[in-house]
């Protein structure tokens, strides 16, 4: 593969599908490789020629984080060192920490008290009320409730929680990262456990919106230093993953365009004067046609290439924005493209809709199709292996479901 010097570093954290993403966005733009930090030497990014992928098991710990930003600008003092987090504590440490980086770091993100408001899904579910996006009809739980759960609801519920950094740094057998619950004894059982697993945070009980997957929404974007929208992508999810660690993890997209929708979306990020990149999770409600917004993610999200692979590619507007200092330009993406991470046999058997079945098969044979991870150039031996059992391993958890 030909590499090209440039003036500036790509730094991401995280090891998965999402980091990964976006070593290829910057190398498809740029031809430069990504330095990327995780937890685990095992992920997508291992064995790649695009990205120089390395392990620190406690990579989490704010002093960690801190030593190894700081290391790679000072292996690098001519060149600006672009702080990318692909994960939710790489974000908010990188907010956090920002005052402690070396001078030729750039964070791409907001500040600290904007973040923790807008991840805290009760801040966010508040500020949605006052800009009159819908939510799911939501009762807050805090763990001196005790038994005092009437949230006046209809079985099923979805539970999950409030404060997700903190939910996931206390691990445990039976956790997941949404719950449905079909009864108050299930619920009882399901919020001792996540309790006495050292949770200490609030938790979100909400009326379960029907419909399948196909009923699913993410929209991702970027927002400029100055706080501006330069980019929204709408995604219709066609499927979602349905283990207990991957629910609610997408695994076939297809584009998608909302224009009223987007420019609520808009309207809101840009009072809030939010910058770097975002993610919103939605679910259409069929019983009167709202879409309503289950959270934002303050980054890209894992499936972050169905924007890139479609044409808009997020590295270039760090780059346009941070190192070329260019004015950059409002777009809402309206191409089309069928992003998948798991194989088209499986999504044609299990996307059940014939529209979108219709549409799948369109854009097959059109050739409008991108799995973030099947990438020619950067396909030796042994990723190749990694990639095929990964890939075939989607039969067998989808069997499981």
């Amino acid at each position: 593969m030909k590499f090209v010097e440039r003036e500036f570093v790509p730094l991401l954290f995280a090891g998965d599908i999402n980091s990964y993403s976006m070593a290829r966005a910057f190398y498809e733009a740029y031809q430069v490789k990504s330095i990327v930090y995780g937890k685990i030497y095992t992920g997508p990014n291992c064995n790649s020629k695009i990205s120089d992928y390395k392990a620190i098991e406690n990579i989490e710990d704010e002093n960690v984080f801190l030593d190894t930003v700081n290391k790679v600008a000072n292996e690098n003092p001519t060149k600006k060192i672009l702080l990318v987090g692909c994960g939710d504590s790489y974000v908010a440490l990188s907010s956090k920490l920002v005052d402690k980086f070396e001078e030729n770091v750039v964070t791409i993100t907001s500040n600290y008290k904007l973040l923790e408001e807008l991840t805290l899904k009760e801040t966010f579910y508040n500020l949605c009320k006052k800009y009159n996006l819908e939510y799911p009809s939501t009762f807050i739980y805090s763990k001196d409730m005790g038994t005092n759960l009437n949230h006046g609801f209809s079985y099923p519920i979805i539970l999950k929680p409030s404060n997700g950094i903190d939910y996931w740094g206390h691990g445990f057998n039976t956790q997941k990262k949404v719950y449905k619950i079909h009864n108050k004894e299930q619920l009882l059982k399901i919020v001792k456990e996540i309790y006495d697993s050292g949770y200490t945070d609030k938790l979100i009980l909400q009326d379960f919106i029907p419909g399948d997957d196909t009923y699913m929404y993410v929209l991702t974007g970027y927002s400029d230093r100055k706080g501006k929208v330069k980019l929204l992508a709408l995604g219709n999810v066609l499927m979602e993953e349905h283990t207990p660690h991957g629910l609610g993890n997408h695994s076939v997209i297809i584009n998608e365009v909302n224009e009223k929708l987007s420019n609520s979306v808009k309207s809101f990020l840009e009072d809030q004067g939010y910058v770097g990149f975002f993610n919103f999770d939605i679910k259409y409600d069929r019983r009167d046609g709202s879409y309503r917004f289950f959270e934002i993610n303050t980054r890209q999200g894992r499936s972050n290439y169905y924007v890139s692979g479609a044409g808009y590619n997020l590295a270039k507007y760090i780059v346009d924005d941070y190192i070329l200092n260019k004015e950059i330009p409002f777009t809402l993406a309206t191409e089309k493209k069928l992003w998948l991470v798991i194989p088209l046999v499986l999504a044609l058997i299990f996307v059940k809709s014939s529209k979108y079945r219709k549409e799948m098969i369109s854009l097959i044979l059109s050739c409008k199709v991108i799995n973030p991870v099947f990438n020619l150039k950067d396909m030796g031996f042994v990723r190749f292996l990694r990639f095929l059992k990964t890939h075939l391993s989607h039969f067998r958890k989808m069997r499981l479901e």
